[in-house]
């Protein structure tokens, strides 16, 4: 194969991306055909601009440890700006701009999709029978998701919790959107629908901890979800009645058994709650450690990846035996949500606890998230 690739930076990058992302362990070795003997990458590589591109695209699939990879992302980042300000044709500046806004691999699938779709009609070189054939496949897809969502809509409709409680918030287009980006394919419908619903749960939950409720109110209410008792109510406001009602009835609804001997636990995601609103109503800032830890469980990271794993058609006793939720996910902070009375995120906490201007502390937590994704690769 490397015979036939030769020197061409374009293929051996379009090679190795396609191999990693169908998780194939293709070594970096494979660039070090455009190292020069100082470990970096060939300067002649400067304006090979879709070979540029497509290592700039490989790159983002680095493991930890892969140093050519992490000289790939710096060199092409650099390089493909500088080309940016000068004479590019117009296909290929839509290219770069639209990398350097995003590497494929952190960009939603079926977004990336229809935008491939429509530049592609643009292209000298296009291919008119895979266009078509692109076109039928999302066409047919989006047809599913627009059915899915209907279901869906109903259940949100009928179940009323966005009427009845008016402080939090009425996303449910964009929870199950969400889903969509974690796994659009037709035949994982029940996954779709099942996160969709604790999306909406999650999102209720997390807004009836942040701005709403009083600290009393949400000791009862982590209380009676970690009971996992409805007889456990009785204390409780109304407005929490029927949140717990509502994820009471649709956990049970979502085969309920099944998601318990399987490690769901929503008691654990109230609980990390629970940990943030002492946090906020104290005053308390936390170190950026104790934020993560806890922050991993609040996001409810474990429950949306046991959730998913448990609902997939494949999991069998064995599978699950070797399955782990909690992997080093870093949340990126949110202004709107500080505002709203929520307590400090991951940069707030870095900064207090460092004496650092903002910018240096979202620096150091593009840094965290960029390790994380080296380890997800890896994974």
């Amino acid at each position: 194969m490397s015979m036939l690739l030769k020197d061409n930076l374009h293929a051996t990058a379009l090679m190795f991306r396609l191999l990693r992302e169908h998780g194939f362990a293709v070594s970096e070795g494979a660039f070090n055909r455009f190292m020069d003997g100082k470990g970096n990458l060939k300067a002649s590589l400067r304006h090979h601009t879709e070979g540029l591109v497509s290592l700039y695209e490989a790159s983002h699939l680095a493991k930890e440890a892969e140093h050519v990879l992490e000289e790939a992302i710096n060199f092409t980042t650099k390089q493909l700006k500088s080309l940016m300000e000068g004479s590019l044709e117009p296909h290929l500046r839509e290219h770069v701009a639209h990398a350097l806004e995003l590497p494929l691999n952190w960009r939603m699938p079926r977004l990336q999709t229809r935008w491939f779709i429509e530049a592609s009609q643009r292209e000298a070189k296009m291919n008119p029978v895979l266009l078509e054939l692109a076109k039928l496949d999302f066409n047919r897809v989006q047809n599913i998701h627009q059915r899915e969502l209907r279901e869906v809509s109903r259940w949100w409709s009928n179940l009323g919790l966005a009427q009845r409680l008016p402080f939090s918030r009425d996303r449910l287009v964009e929870n199950y959107f969400w889903t969509v980006g974690w796994a659009f394919e037709p035949q994982f419908a029940r996954c779709r629908e099942a996160q969709t619903k604790a999306n909406c749960l999650i999102t209720t939950i997390d807004d009836v901890y942040d701005v709403y409720g009083t600290m009393d109110e949400h000791e009862l209410f982590t209380d009676a979800v970690d009971r996992w008792d409805v007889n456990a109510t009785g204390k409780l406001p109304e407005y929490m009645k029927i949140c717990f009602l509502a994820l009471f009835n649709t956990t049970n609804d979502t085969a309920y058994n099944v998601m318990k001997e399987k490690g769901l636990d929503w008691a654990d995601v109230c609980k990390a709650h629970m940990v943030e609103a002492r946090w906020y109503h104290q005053g308390y800032t936390p170190n950026l450690e104790e934020y993560l830890e806890n922050a991993l469980v609040s996001v409810s990271g474990p429950l949306i990846l046991t959730l998913d794993y448990c609902t997939s058609d494949d999991v069998s006793q064995e599978t699950l035996e070797d399955f782990h939720s909690r992997s080093e996910i870093a949340r990126r902070s949110s202004k709107d949500e500080l505002e709203r009375g929520d307590v400090p995120k991951s940069v707030q906490c870095y900064m207090h606890e460092r004496g650092l201007s903002e910018y240096a502390a979202r620096d150091h937590i593009r840094r965290l998230i960029r390790r994380n994704w080296r380890a997800i690769n890896g994974d």
